[in-house]
This record gives structure tokens, C-alpha cells and sequence, in this order.
């Protein structure tokens, strides 16, 4: 496979930024004529310039690692799987996260937001979907969003919809990632599901904060839901991964998270046995959209 020439890289990431040559050597501290001169190959950039673009361009780790090599320089960013040796450490702070959440639900996901953790409150949020859906990996936008998924049970689904699709694009438009288009694709498609309301409800903050309602056999719950990420990590597993965290909104949501006992965290490569065992399947049935 030929590799982009790093000025073709260069270029790339300043348009999807939406900035000029000239905006964008103002953020990198050099004049619009030497970065012109990068970007055509006219002039190699140093290791240092290359991380300094890279940086005011906002260029997800992953990405960086192709763009040293195209400059001539070795890569500098690890990709380390969730349970190797030296990621203990972040295993163990992930582990600590998601328990001090309880009795709240919380699940840490990556950048195709395939569930890799979760405490067992989260099982409060999936009751309902297919089986298909909670197979591994779970995918928590297509387990929400999907019709045979946790869809019916949202409140004010058009809203939290509206949200997932917004972060998607807006993820798309940072990264470029063809998965991610795939499965914006792929969640703008779904049908849906039957009863669908147009509820708005209040305390949301575009990027911050959005409330979910789930309708369940023994009431309504009502969350607040937020997203975070690991700060400055030099690893591209951990800038990948957040955490989606769910507050409840109100007493009877805390109360009814609290009256349940739950234990120990619950890895995603489990594949959520305990809620799978509680479906029960017709032989043959297929899920379609």
C-alpha cells in the first residue's frame, strides 16, 4: 500500500477543519509561506513542526502515527489492547470508575462505541432488546436506536435520537472514519419505532448533558446522561475509549437503582449473559430493521 505523502495528509486534516493555509499557520506559529511550501513537498518538516500540526489540527492519535512516517520519522504513539500488561494500570482506574458509579449505570466504549466495559446497572437500561443486539461486541448507538432494540422503551426517543445522529456527525466530521459513516448510514435508516414522540424534555446541553426517559414493566426511569474521555492520553486505545455515565433525574429512578443489588464489574466480553438468559426466542426469528 503507497503511503499519502505527509504535505497530502497535511492538507487533508486542514480542510476538514475548514481552515486557510494562512489560519492555520497563525494557530502553528509559522508564516502561510512555509507551511504552503509543506503541504508541496517543497520543504520536510521537522519531527517537532510535524506534532505541532498534528496538534493545532486536532488529528486523533491514530492518525499522527501515519503522518510521522510520511515525514521520515519513526512512529511515537502506541496502540496498546485493553487487556495487555501495561494498560493494568488503566484497567484498574476503568474498574474503579465504573463501580463508584453504582448503583448508576455506566459503560466505557470505544471509538466505534462497541461497548469494552460496563457495570451490571446498565442492564437496567438494555431489558428488552433483541438478542442479536447484545451479542458481542454490543454496539451502544444500534442497541438504542435500533427498533428492536431499547428504541420503544425511550420516552423522548426523537430527542436522544437527534443527539446520537448529532455526535455522530459531528465525530465523522473530526475523524473522517469510514465505519463511522457506515453506521450513520446504517442508524438514519432504521424505521422508527411505533408511537414515536416528539417530547422534548428539559436539561439538555448540546454536548454535555441529554435526559433520558425508559418506560419498564414496574414504572418510568429517568436519567441525565453525560460522556468523558481519559485527559491527554499517549495511548490510542485510551483516546479512544469514554464513558457514558447515567445520573438519575429523579427519586423514583434512584430509588428503584438503589433497591436493586448488584455486584462486581461486568466485561463486555461476557456478552451479558444474564441478560441474554432472560429472552426467550422463537427458532428462526431474524432481526431485520
Amino acid at each position: 500500500m503507497t503511503r499519502q505523502p505527509f504535505g497530502d495528509q497535511l492538507r487533508l486534516w486542514r480542510q476538514r477543519r475548514h481552515l486557510s493555509q494562512q489560519a492555520l499557520a497563525d494557530r502553528a506559529d509559522l508564516s502561510a509561506r512555509h507551511l504552503s511550501f509543506i503541504e508541496t513537498g517543497r520543504s520536510t518538516p521537522s519531527r517537532e513542526m510535524v506534532l505541532r500540526l498534528a496538534e493545532r489540527l486536532s488529528v486523533p492519535l491514530r492518525e499522527r502515527n501515519p503522518m510521522l512516517e510520511a515525514a521520515g520519522y519513526a512512529p511515537m504513539y502506541r496502540r496498546s489492547p485493553l487487556d495487555a500488561p501495561e494498560m493494568q494500570a488503566a484497567q484498574r482506574s476503568l474498574d474503579i470508575v465504573l463501580r463508584s458509579h453504582l448503583p448508576n449505570p455506566a459503560l466505557a466504549f470505544d471509538r466505534f462505541y462497541n461497548v469494552v466495559a460496563a457495570n451490571p446497572a446498565v442492564g437496567a437500561l438494555l431489558q428488552g432488546a433483541h438478542p442479536d443486539l447484545l451479542a458481542d461486541p454490543i454496539n451502544v448507538i444500534k442497541v438504542s436506536l435500533h427498533p428492536r432494540g431499547v428504541a420503544p422503551r425511550i420516552a423522548n426517543f426523537s430527542q436522544w435520537r437527534r443527539h446520537i445522529v448529532s455526535r455522530l456527525q459531528q465525530q465523522l466530521e473530526l475523524t473522517g472514519d469510514a465505519y463511522l459513516e457506515s453506521l450513520l448510514d446504517e442508524v438514519i435508516g432504521y424505521p422508527l419505532p411505533e408511537g414515536a414522540e416528539e417530547q422534548d424534555l428539559e436539561h439538555e446541553h448540546l454536548g454535555v448533558l441529554l435526559p433520558l426517559k425508559l418506560r419498564t414493566a414496574t414504572g418510568v426511569l429517568s436519567f441525565i446522561s453525560t460522556v468523558t474521555v481519559f485527559g491527554t492520553p499517549h495511548d490510542i486505545t485510551l483516546q479512544e475509549l469514554a464513558i457514558e455515565s447515567f445520573f438519575p433525574a429523579d427519586e423514583y429512578t434512584a430509588s428503584e437503582l438503589s433497591r436493586i443489588s448488584w455486584s462486581g464489574p461486568l466485561k463486555a466480553g461476557d456478552g451479558f449473559n444474564m441478560l441474554r438468559e432472560g429472552h426467550q426466542v422463537e427458532s428462526g426469528e431474524v432481526l431485520q430493521p
